[in-house]
C-alpha cells in the first residue's frame, strides 16, 4: 500500500468522524431513589427497665398464691401427696387456716427482688436484641445500617431471651433459695411443726451464716438450666403471637396491640415458658429446699427423683404453674406495654 493511498484513507476516515453527528455524552446513570425505609430507632434501654419493673410487679400481685401452692407440691414427697393436696383444696386450706396472710407467704423475699428480677430481664432482652441485630448486621458500614430495615427473625428474637436469662439468674438464684425455704416452712407449720425463720430478713441471715454466700446461691446451676430454656419459650411465643394477633387487627398501621392480644400473648407465653422449664424447677426446689448434705448436686436430686416417683415427678407442679402462669404473665405483659407507651418520650 503507497503512502498516498494511506493518505487518503486516513483523510475519508477523518471526515466521516467529522460528520457523525455530535450525541452528547450521556450522563452516569443516576442511582435510582427507592424508597427506603430508615432501620427503626432503637428503644431505650431504660425505658425496657423501668417497664420490666412494672411489668413483674403486676406479676407478682396476681400469681404469688399460685406460686406458693407449686412449691408445696414440688416439696411433698409422694406418700405425702394425696387428692386433698389439690391445687384449690391447697387454696383453701390455706385460706381458712391462714388466711389472705398466708396466700403471700414468703412474697417478701420476690417483693424485693422481683420487680428488679423482671426489670433486669427486660432490660437483658433489649440488650440481647441489640447483640443479636449488631451481629446480624456485621460488615455493614453506618450509613448502610441507618438506611437498612433490620427486623429480627424468630430464631433471632429467641437468641435474644437466652441471653436475658443469664444477668438475670443472678437475682433470681437467691431470691427463690429464700422464697421456697419460707414457702416450705409454712407448710410445716400448718402441720403443727415449728417455724424456723421469722422472716425473709433473719432467713437470709441464717443462711448466710450456715453456709455463706455459696449457700445463699445455692442451686444456681439449676435456676440457670430452668431460665434459659424458659426464657427462649417466653420471648419467642410472646413475639410470635404477637406478630399474628398484629396480622388479624384491621388498619394498624403501627403495629400496635389491643389490650385482649396483649394480655392473650402474655399469657400464652407464660405457659409455654413453665412448660419447658417445670423440669429444671422442681429438681431447683427440691435442692435448695433440702437440708445441707442430702443430696451432692442438682444430678444426685435429679436421680433420686426419678428412682423414687418416676419421670412423672419431673412434672409436679405444673398445674398451679400453668394456672398462675396465664393471669400473672398477662398481667406482667400489659403493665410492660401500657408502661412502655407512657415512657415513649425516652426514646
Amino acid at each position: 500500500m503507497s503512502l498516498a493511498t494511506s493518505s487518503e484513507s486516513t483523510s475519508t476516515m477523518a471526515t466521516k468522524l467529522e460528520t457523525k453527528p455530535n450525541i452528547p455524552a450521556s450522563p452516569p446513570p443516576a442511582l435510582e431513589e427507592k424508597a427506603v425505609e430508615p432501620s427503626p430507632k432503637s428503644e431505650s434501654a431504660l425505658k425496657s427497665f423501668i417497664s420490666g419493673g412494672v411489668g413483674g410487679a403486676c406479676f407478682l400481685l396476681v400469681g404469688h398464691p399460685l406460686d406458693l401452692v407449686k412449691v408445696r407440691m414440688q416439696t411433698a414427697s409422694a406418700v405425702a401427696a394425696t387428692s386433698s393436696n389439690s391445687v384449690f383444696g391447697m387454696l383453701s386450706n390455706t385460706l381458712r387456716k391462714e388466711g389472705v396472710r398466708g396466700l403471700y407467704r414468703g412474697v417478701s423475699a420476690p417483693l424485693t427482688a422481683v420487680s428488679p428480677m423482671f426489670a433486669v430481664s427486660f432490660w437483658s432482652y433489649d440488650i440481647g436484641q441489640r447483640m443479636v441485630k449488631a451481629y446480624g448486621q456485621r460488615g455493614l458500614t453506618e450509613e448502610e445500617k441507618s438506611l437498612q430495615s433490620y427486623s429480627l427473625s424468630m430464631k433471632e428474637m429467641c437468641m435474644a431471651g437466652a441471653i436475658s436469662a443469664i444477668p438475670t439468674t443472678g437475682i433470681t438464684a437467691p431470691t427463690e433459695r429464700i422464697k421456697c425455704l419460707l414457702q416450705v416452712q409454712g407448710d410445716l407449720v400448718e402441720k403443727g411443726g415449728k417455724a424456723k425463720y421469722s422472716g425473709m430478713t433473719d432467713c437470709a441471715k441464717q443462711v448466710l451464716k450456715e453456709g455463706g454466700i455459696q449457700s445463699l446461691y445455692k442451686g444456681t446451676v439449676a435456676t440457670l438450666a430452668r431460665d434459659i430454656p424458659s426464657a427462649v419459650a417466653y420471648f419467642g411465643t410472646y413475639e410470635l403471637i404477637k406478630r399474628e394477633l398484629t396480622k388479624l387487627q384491621p388498619n394498624n398501621k403501627k403495629g400496635d396491640l389491643s389490650v385482649g392480644a396483649v394480655l392473650t400473648a402474655g399469657g400464652l407465653a407464660g405457659m409455654a415458658c413453665w412448660t419447658v422449664g417445670i423440669p429444671a424447677d422442681v429438681i431447683k426446689s427440691r435442692f435448695q429446699t433440702a437440708p445441707e448434705g442430702k443430696y451432692s448436686g442438682i444430678v444426685d436430686v435429679y436421680r433420686s427423683l426419678i428412682k423414687e416417683e418416676g419421670y412423672a415427678g419431673l412434672f409436679r407442679g405444673l398445674r398451679p404453674a400453668l394456672i398462675r402462669a396465664f393471669p400473672a404473665n398477662a398481667a406482667c405483659f400489659l403493665g410492660m406495654e401500657v408502661t412502655k407507651n407512657a415512657l415513649g418520650f425516652m426514646d
